[in-house]
């Protein structure tokens, strides 16, 4: 299967009168009967700098590794998919996280979006995949998943109620984040003093890039805008008296550790639906919880996939 790849990519650069000797093409990673190579990790680079363009301030091997790491995550996930789903049926999923992604970026319509990608010579058509990819994968975790969510909406109800009952003015953030587990092989001091240490050298969103456990660390960590009464009390506790662009110490979570970085920070005065604010608490709790039993997963599968780097 990889030779018949290399072929083909072969073939392909020598037809568009690329005029390209053999060395242009290397192999960088085997994933079991799947291939990476330069050109594959080239690729990859600009797509993770459309998401976060601050990777740039790192260095080309840097950009290399994670560009590197990102594909093997892609390969191991799709080899998981296609045992359930058929990837050329399911490009319904891609419309619905397509339309979020854009929101996200404030991007302000399909056609927009593809003339960025198109500055940025992005294939539209590769991203859709990638998009696709990401869609199946959370579908299939909450699929698997979902009788062992545990969420109560009651308590969340009296938070919200407690924090709208005790304050005039309200405020939302634009927040990002840097997920990470405690390792057996690592003090917990120790990677703390790490991760603040890049966050000093080379910026919150590369660290989140190199670092974060979380499914936004291909954008840099970014979260977006959060009302305070979707955020949980000991979150709000950390980052209230941030300023922009500063960032929380370690916050212990049930699953890991958190470190926050306030982006922004306005006021809304416009009316509180108690109960949409209640189905959004719920809604972030249960990404919460399926996130980690989609790093579970994910680890599992790793362990079982032969990854050979060449």
């Amino acid at each position: 299967m990889y030779k018949f790849r290399l072929i083909f990519i072969l073939l392909f650069f020598f037809n568009s009168n690329l005029y390209l000797n053999a060395n242009s093409i290397q192999i960088i990673v085997k994933v079991e009967n799947e291939i990476i190579t330069n050109i594959d990790v080239e690729n990859e680079k600009k797509y993770l700098l459309f998401l976060n363009p601050k990777l740039d301030q790192l260095n080309q091997t840097k950009i290399n590794d994670i560009a590197k790491n990102s594909l093997i995550t892609e390969i191991i996930k799709k080899k998981e998919l296609q045992k359930i789903y058929d990837l050329n049926k399911t490009t319904n999923v891609i419309d619905v996280i397509e339309k979020k992604f854009l929101k996200v970026k404030n991007i302000n319509n399909k056609d927009e979006f593809i003339q960025i990608l198109n500055n940025q010579n992005i294939d539209y058509e590769v991203f859709k995949k990638k998009l696709q990819v990401e869609a199946l994968w959370n579908q299939l975790i909450y699929n698997k998943y979902a009788n062992n969510l545990r969420i109560d909406k009651e308590i969340l109800k009296k938070n919200v109620l407690k924090q709208f009952t005790n304050k005039k003015k309200k405020y939302e953030y634009n927040l990002s984040e840097i997920f990470f587990n405690e390792s057996i092989n690592e003090r917990l001091e120790d990677t703390v003093s790490k991760l603040e240490k890049s966050i000093n050298e080379i910026g919150f969103e590369n660290t989140a890039n190199i670092y974060s456990i979380s499914n936004t660390s291909k954008n840099g960590g970014l979260i977006g805008w959060v009302n305070e009464l979707q955020l949980s009390a000991i979150i709000k506790k950390n980052i209230i008296l941030l300023n922009d662009n500063e960032v929380t110490k370690p916050i212990k979570i049930n699953n890991g550790f958190l470190i926050i970085k306030l982006n922004n920070k306005r006021e809304f005065k416009e009316e509180v639906d108690i109960d949409k604010q209640v189905e959004e608490l719920a809604k972030k709790e249960m990404n919460r919880q399926l996130n980690s039993f989609s790093m579970i997963l994910f680890k599992r599968l790793k362990k079982n996939i032969q990854i050979n780097e060449l």
